[in-house]
């Protein structure tokens, strides 16, 4: 069992959720988190589904994606190790407004709406977090939305790039995370035009592809492109 090995407590002071609260509220925070394991492919929740909580995730990857009337996928975002999701409809008790499905097997926290809305009235710490977070989805929502509507792919592209160059903290080489199919939905299109695109940086002398790492040749040059 993966709890032997990690203690609740480590995997929540670990989240930027909850960073910075204070020592003696992890223990309650504990309390409440369930364990809950998914393989990959599993569907976490539907879009709709009563929101009973929200997740952490302690190992693998979760996509959080929508769903045309003709069935298309279209990726939002894409979650790993320490970061929540299902967040947003917690304190207004909506539906969830996407679907979530397990990119890999994967270790969750579950936490309960309701113990956590408590633990939240007792202590206002949790609550200022949970403002931070909830800002810097909107923030998030907002670029997608831009990129999406204002931005071609190669500019959308190399945002993309430079952005796993900062979370990765590598300024020449960048390891994809997901498959180009799944970063093609995230990115608005389709794997043939992304593949297109990557051959164009390629051929520009900004990057060189092999396999699912990337080399930044020109980080100016790609920055250029954004």
């Amino acid at each position: 069992m993966w709890e032997v090995l990690v203690k609740k407590e480590d995997v929540i002071a670990s989240s930027a959720l909850f960073r910075g609260i204070d020592e003696k509220q992890l223990p309650a925070l504990a309390e409440i988190a369930e364990s809950r394991s998914f393989r990959k492919g599993e569907v976490i929740f539907f879009e709709a589904d009563p929101c009973i909580g929200f997740y952490l995730v302690v190992e693998g990857k979760v996509k959080i994606y929508k769903l045309s009337p003709a069935g298309k996928e279209h990726i939002l975002h894409i979650f790993t190790n320490g970061e929540p999701f299902g967040e947003v409809p917690v304190f207004h008790g909506q539906p969830f407004p996407a679907n979530a499905m397990a990119l890999s097997d994967i270790e969750l926290l579950f936490f309960p709406r309701a113990s956590f809305v408590r633990l939240v009235e007792k202590n206002p710490s949790l609550a200022l977090n949970m403002l931070g977070l909830l800002s810097l989805r909107l923030r998030a929502f907002v670029r997608q939305i831009e990129n999406l509507s204002l931005k071609e792919l190669p500019s959308r592209l190399a945002q993309y790039l430079l952005y796993l160059s900062e979370e990765q903290n590598n300024r020449q080489f960048v390891e994809l995370e997901i498959s180009k199919g799944q970063l093609a939905s995230l990115l608005g299109t389709i794997p043939e035009t992304l593949s297109r695109v990557f051959a164009k940086l390629n051929d520009r002398q900004l990057i060189r592809v092999s396999g699912k790492t990337i080399h930044i040749l020109d980080r100016e040059g790609l920055e250029l492109s954004e």
